[in-house]
């Protein structure tokens, strides 16, 4: 497992919606990105002296921080799960708020949840979790790999169910699409590479104390 330099903190950052929401608690930490992380097409960026941010696909923070090309890592609760990375997780940020769950037509979910020894087809990025979900029930799942639009697995008849995260749902709805069963409640959490905070945690200790005190700020406020 390789790691950084002693001397420079390496945080991986997830594109996307859960960006926008990580800014506001890494300023409260002062260690803002020194360029606009949305319009930059660098992958790596400086942050205060001694740290730079990698912007990169959520999928893939997981890897950074479990091998040790990034210190830290902030990512989705749903790909931990998936990917089960040997790091520790010793913060829930509390943004990206979503929940992990099985969807298909309205009218097959009407019928009842596959019986026990029947074949389903599942459109789904969440292989590993998928596959335990139907192990455990008996059922055969044909995983069909996808990495977006899987509303629309269902609709060409190509699967009989999704599974996937969802946030408002207005998504399946306009594709006549229905919640079958909700499995895991998401929020993005912070990841540590256990190496990386043997060896730095004078720098990573402090850093997640000014990030929790964030979070419960952002909490505070949005209670009143």
């Amino acid at each position: 497992m390789s790691t950084n330099s002693n001397d420079v903190l390496t945080i991986a950052l997830s594109k996307g919606r859960i960006l926008e929401e990580t800014l506001p608690l890494l300023e409260h930490a002062d260690i803002l990105p020194v360029e606009d992380v949305f319009t930059t097409r660098k992958l790596m960026v400086d942050g205060p002296e001694g740290i730079r941010f990698l912007i990169i696909r959520a999928a893939d923070v997981c890897t950074y921080v479990e091998r040790g090309a990034a210190d830290m890592g902030i990512v989705g609760r749903d790909l931990l799960l998936e990917w089960r990375p040997q790091v520790f997780e010793p913060l829930d940020l509390k943004i990206g708020a979503c929940r992990l769950c099985v969807a298909g037509p309205e009218a097959s979910v009407a019928q009842g949840k596959p019986e026990a020894g029947s074949r389903v087809r599942i459109a789904t990025k969440y292989d590993y979790l998928a596959k335990q979900y139907y192990m455990k029930q008996s059922v055969q799942a044909d995983i069909i790999h996808l990495y977006g639009s899987m509303e629309l697995a269902p609709l060409v008849g190509m699967a009989d169910r999704i599974f996937d995260v969802v946030s408002t749902g207005g998504t399946l709805r306009a594709n006549g699409l229905v919640e079958e069963e909700s499995l895991y409640e998401i929020t993005s959490r912070l990841i540590v590479n256990p190496v990386s905070f043997a060896m730095k945690k004078g720098l990573i200790q402090p850093m997640i104390e000014h990030l929790r005190e964030a979070v419960a700020l952002r909490v505070a406020a949005e209670e009143k």
